[in-house]
């Protein structure tokens, strides 16, 4: 991480890039390792409340929430948000959030989809509860390095003490680009989270493609890990 540690990116630049279009991190389908590692979150358990850090449009919390469950997710493009509903073609309300000044939350119709416009950092389970399920994909790999410190610390206290886990992560040459997304290798995972829960390795493949070429790295390793709180 040391090559990426004095790399900060601030909140209007990520609005910018929504702005933009440029959200090359989004993508048209439900992620594969999420699909091949769905039972290690759900444990067998109906109608679970899964969160989304960094949620952007990600298709796979309709994914989810048309299979049974609660999803919640914490974006601050509002933009990124709008589209997601507008995408799926649902229908949504949207009110202010008391406990964070000048945040939204949208919901879906049915209940089942609450998106929080804001700083990720001002969200809490005094917000919105605890989770039964974390889904982070693109989000810790684009928190500021930094922050990560801060950032698993507010993952783990949104953890309910049965809480399953997924962490995406990728891996790479972080002499060659700057990110993001941020390489995060396996010692940042056990730094970061060791201390407070079981991790787990469920799935690590090579990820580089095309486009990849043109941040100047010559491969891109994706690994998930499951993590569980081991304070009870």
């Amino acid at each position: 991480m040391s090559a990426q540690a004095d790399r900060v990116m601030d909140l209007a630049e990520w609005e910018g890039r929504w702005q933009e279009g440029r959200i090359g991190f989004h993508q048209l389908h439900v992620h594969k390792m999420l699909e091949s590692s769905i039972d290690k979150i759900l444990c067998g358990r109906k109608g679970i409340r899964v969160f989304f850090p960094l949620c952007g449009k990600a298709v796979d919390m309709k994914w989810l929430a048309d299979m049974g469950h609660s999803v919640v997710g914490v974006e601050i493009s509002e933009k990124g948000i709008k589209e997601f509903f507008e995408d799926h073609d649902l229908s949504y309300s949207e009110e202010l959030v008391p406990d964070i000044p000048g945040a939204k939350v949208f919901k879906s119709s049915d209940g089942k989809i609450s998106l929080y416009q804001c700083d990720l950092f001002k969200f809490s389970s005094a917000v919105a509860g605890k989770f039964d399920g974390i889904w982070d994909r693109g989000a810790l790999v684009a928190i500021n390095p930094c922050d990560r410190e801060r950032y698993a610390a507010l993952i783990f206290s949104l953890m309910d003490k049965d809480c399953r886990y997924l962490l995406d992560t990728l891996q790479y040459n972080p002499e060659l680009y700057k990110g993001p997304p941020f390489f995060v290798p396996d010692e940042d995972v056990k730094t970061l989270y060791g201390r407070t829960c079981d991790i787990q390795l469920l799935d690590s493949a090579d990820a580089f493609a095309d486009k990849h070429r043109a941040w100047g790295v010559d491969y891109l390793i994706e690994k998930v890990y499951l993590l569980t709180p081991n304070v009870k």
